[in-house]
């Protein structure tokens, strides 16, 4: 049987994507009713994480550890990783050892390399090119507070990254459409722009970006790896900033989302990201319940 990984969203159809956001909506409610559940009993998760992480490590150790499984956090400077050893080698010998295999890296080629050369499941935890779990988590906040994102209108400001990338995804799966600002240099893949042009837009003028739009979405400036340019950066993103001011242009019910961490007075506000429409720490507590939803469908191949 072929193995399924879960590397972007585009490794799923829409169907299969909503029904799983469904599936981590029933996961959540039977969490917080007390319900418990053992589907993943005596299954085991490798984490390997060559970037560092909160959240990403957080929900899916604990995701594993409430479906009565077990996760390992593996680091290059703990594994043979660290001193050379080829992925493909690293891979083949857990493919014999776990059920599934997290990878938060930096290229997107090396996260390919680990699914190429694996007999088991592997999820993309974070690549320099995309960040497929925190979308989902994403679409299940959306969802919950508002009902279905088809139709919708979505506005992204700031850098064209692997979150940026992400949504331009996330519009052609789940139905939305994408209104990207950001700074000629900073963005997106054209590749990724042509693929998806026919529900996204790339908008110069910051205040027409999100007039009328039902999301708000920001990132930090200057992501991992990029910390030599933050100076640069806050200096190039700064009108792109999400204040006040911008989200009385959005939709009155129009919700702000940011994928964690922030860094208030940059690129969000305080008053936006610690008010009535800030739905970021719904957003983040999701990434738990809908990773345990992608954690059984791709180890047990059913949601």
């Amino acid at each position: 049987m072929t193995v399924k990984h879960f590397l972007s969203l585009m490794d799923l159809n829409g169907p299969d994507l909503e029904k799983l956001i469904q599936h981590a909506i029933k996961l959540k409610q039977e969490s917080l009713s007390g319900q418990t559940r053992e589907t993943l009993k005596g299954r085991v998760l490798a984490m390997i994480f060559e970037k560092s992480s909160t959240r990403t490590r957080v929900s899916f150790e604990a995701g594993m550890a409430q479906l009565g499984g077990h996760a390992i956090f593996l680091s290059p400077d703990d594994t043979q990783l660290g001193r050379g050893e080829p992925i493909e080698d690293t891979v083949k010998v857990l493919s014999k050892m776990v059920d599934c295999i997290m990878v938060r890296t930096f290229a997107h080629d090396n996260l390919v390399r680990f699914a190429d050369a694996a007999n088991v499941p592997v999820i993309n935890g974070l690549t320099d090119s995309y960040h497929p779990c925190q979308l989902l988590a994403d679409m299940q906040t959306y969802i919950e507070a508002r009902g279905s994102i088809r139709g919708k209108t979505v506005a992204w400001l700031g850098d064209g990254n692997n979150m940026c990338q992400s949504y331009m995804n996330a519009a052609r799966q789940f139905g939305f459409s994408l209104n990207i600002a950001c700074p000629d240099n900073y963005r997106p893949d054209p590749v990724l722009l042509e693929e998806t042009a026919k529900v996204v837009s790339i908008i110069t003028d910051v205040k027409q970006a999100v007039s009328g739009v039902d999301l708000v979405v920001t990132d930090v400036w200057a992501s991992m790896g990029q910390e030599s340019e933050s100076r640069q950066r806050t200096a190039e993103f700064r009108p792109y900033q999400v204040n006040r001011e911008l989200m009385a242009l959005a939709d009155k019910d129009a919700l702000f989302m940011h994928c964690l961490p922030a860094h208030r007075g940059d690129e969000v506000t305080a008053e936006v990201i610690d008010g009535p429409q800030s739905f970021v720490w719904e957003e983040a507590g999701n990434r738990l319940h809908v990773q345990k939803a992608l954690l059984e469908y791709l180890i047990l191949k059913e949601i």
